[in-house]
């Protein structure tokens, strides 16, 4: 188990349990299923034999990839042609989902959704065209999803465009010659443990008696524990089509990258044997680390998040995020809730600066469009990384600690500074700072014009312009005298924006923590109710100041901590702040637990416990305000 830690960055830094706990589970339930000893042996046999080999060519695998660090991820499928909608009727939740969540059978959904899927406005060029303006270096696109159709003509399986819909372009092809025709990598996601229209894959349990569906038949998750028998017929689904379509996919357009989703459809022995298969059939495609995965192992080159991301755990090793720009990944016409471009740009940056990838995902219409609003999102992000493009590209994760005024990211002897809260008063310090800086300057100026710095203490002092020249993310380039060297320690400042202190971002104390997926309203660390168990930040302020403490937090369902407080110490001062029941479990509380001085100079922990109260609170972050 060490060693497929290891390749992932994990067992270096982390407990298997908190490796665990790591392990992206994207929407699925967190728990992972165990169908030891054949999980055993599979385990085995990866660690020690094809998989260890991997390892030896993992670094060059990866090389482009972590080159690129943006990416578009594309979900287009026949479920595209309905727009979130069936039968006059809004889809709760990701459009792509519509034919699990209506539960529409195989036959009308082959009748009445596959077979109009006929996108002849399709235009791979130009989808390429606008990935590349928006700085994005390789693109993924959806070949199979859950529904089981493939959007390739395959020779393996007669559900595909050209047998049901009879559309006689071949998608996959033209968009792996246009994006290497401009110099992007491509690959492909495929839906390996997940097929709504096999008779005898998973998933499927409204035409078919079949297991991990929504019925939760034959034991739910676990259900192949509690009826191995079924294994059986699965693996006619995994043999007859997972596995020949993933090998077809490969000697047919050699992609770059292949990118697996849901494996806990399957135990853990099936989703190696997948792996494995696709490791034979080409050593050097990245796998990303949705394809098998069980308790501290993971067999894939990377990790990736949850869906939709809005905050993130410092992850060390290779990780890949995964926003939409807006709440569902396939198209969704009933969907109006696009995120701004500000909050993408924002999101790639302290993404890169924690070290990882953004794969943004957009969803074309049916008819191979790209909709109007991710068009505006590319396009923007497009102007910004024609500016700044070089602080993502190629970067590493920052030495530095969050910053009060934004983020940083590395590469070689330079520091790029994401300022997103620019100084009220012209002075940028830079906390933690170790190098000597030989220039700074606007990575905007085309001229370089210098801009002034001083050492103060263990801190950089810039002198900027009054006013920020991008109010988003204004990039400032710092040379230094050897590699970036940093100190950790969050430095609290009353002029570059607010001190946040995440519970993502604290060290944790104790044990059974157990951390939200990041999404909005869910960036929440669990556990502080447990006895013994506290999260601690290190701190200092740049000069000696009275700050304002608030706490953020929120009350799962049914949990009720009347009685119960939150504890936040520094050295000798202690604040207390009462805990409520909140409306709901997205629905952030925050309250103010008084003040407390903080001297300049040395580094002092600022810990939070619960005392009083068993029952479970979401914790989310101290804002520490400066009291004018």
């Amino acid at each position: 188990m060490v060693l497929a830690l290891h390749a992932v960055g994990y067992a270096q830094h982390m407990t298997p349990d908190e490796a665990q706990r790591q392990l992206d589970t994207g929407n699925e339930p967190m728990k992972v299923g165990d169908a030891a000893p054949k999980d055993a042996a599979a385990v085995k046999d990866a660690t020690s034999g094809w998989y260890a080999a991997s390892l030896k060519t993992r670094d060059q695998r990866l090389e482009w990839w972590r080159e690129a660090r943006f990416g578009c991820f594309v979900h287009w499928g026949a479920y595209s042609v309905l727009g979130g909608e069936w039968k006059d009727r809004p889809n709760p939740g990701y459009a792509e989902h519509i034919m699990r969540v209506n539960r529409i059978p195989v036959e009308t959904y082959k009748n009445e959704v596959a077979a109009k899927f006929h996108p002849d406005a399709y235009d791979a060029k130009s989808w390429v065209r606008q990935m590349k303006a928006a700085g994005m270096e390789y693109v993924i696109i959806t070949s199979k999803h859950h529904d089981g159709f493939a959007i390739w003509p395959s020779e393996v399986n007669k559900y595909n465009i050209r047998d049901v819909a009879h559309f006689q372009r071949d998608p996959l092809k033209e968009l792996v010659d246009a994006a290497r025709a401009e110099g992007l990598h491509v690959g492909f996601y495929y839906s390996h443990a997940f097929d709504w229209e096999d008779p005898n894959a998973p998933g499927n349990d409204w035409d078919y008696t079949n297991p991990a569906g929504d019925k939760g038949l034959f034991g739910g998750l676990n259900w192949y524990n509690a009826h191995p028998e079924l294994v059986a017929k699965v693996d006619k689904y995994i043999d007859g089509k997972a596995i020949p379509q993933l090998k077809e996919l490969i000697s047919r357009y050699h992609p770059d990258i292949l990118w697996f989703d849901t494996p806990s459809k399957l135990p853990f022995y099936e989703q190696a044997r997948i792996v494995k298969a696709v490791r034979e059939a080409d050593p050097n495609v990245v796998i990303n680390g949705r394809a098998a995965r069980t308790k501290g192992v993971n067999l894939g080159d990377y990790l990736d998040t949850a869906d939709r991301p809005e905050e993130l755990r410092p992850t060390p090793g290779d990780w890949e995020a995964i926003p939409t720009t807006n709440e569902s990944y396939g198209y969704d016409k009933l969907d109006p809730v696009h995120k701004p471009v500000p909050y993408f740009v924002q999101l790639l940056a302290k993404t890169s600066a924690k070290g990882g990838n953004i794969l943004l995902n957009i969803g074309p219409k049916g008819d191979g469009t790209i909709d109007p609003p991710d068009a505006e999102i590319l396009a923007g992000i497009g102007k910004w990384m024609a500016v700044n493009g070089e602080s993502i590209h190629g970067t590493e994760r920052t030495p530095l600690d969050r910053q009060a005024w934004g983020d940083s990211t590395v590469k070689g002897n330079t520091l790029y500074l994401h300022v997103m809260n620019w100084p009220s008063d012209g002075k940028l310090l830079v906390g933690g700072l170790s190098s000597k800086v030989t220039q700074a300057y606007l990575l905007s100026d085309s001229a370089k014009h210098p801009l002034k710095t001083a050492v103060e203490g263990n801190d950089l002092l810039v002198h900027v312009p009054a006013t920020a020249p991008d109010s988003v993310d204004t990039v400032i380039v710092l040379r230094t005298e050897g590699p970036v060297r940093g100190q950790m320690g969050r430095l609290l400042q009353a002029t570059s924006g607010p001190n946040r202190l995440l519970g993502f971002d604290a060290a944790a104390h104790g044990a059974g923590f157990v951390y939200g997926d990041g999404k909005t309203a869910q960036y929440f660390v669990d556990g502080l109710e447990k006895a013994g168990n506290s999260l601690t930040w290190n701190v200092r302020s740049d000069k000696a100041r009275r700050y304002e403490v608030e706490v953020k937090y929120s009350t799962p369902k049914d949990s009720n901590p009347t009685g119960g407080k939150f504890v936040v110490k520094m050295g000798d001062h202690v604040l207390t702040v009462p805990m409520e029941a909140t409306p709901g479990p997205k629905q952030i509380k925050t309250a103010n637990a008084g003040t407390f001085e903080i001297a300049s100079g040395s580094l002092q922990d600022i810990t939070v416990t619960a005392e009083g109260s068993a029952e479970p609170v979401h914790f989310f972050e101290l804002n520490l305000k400066p009291v004018k």
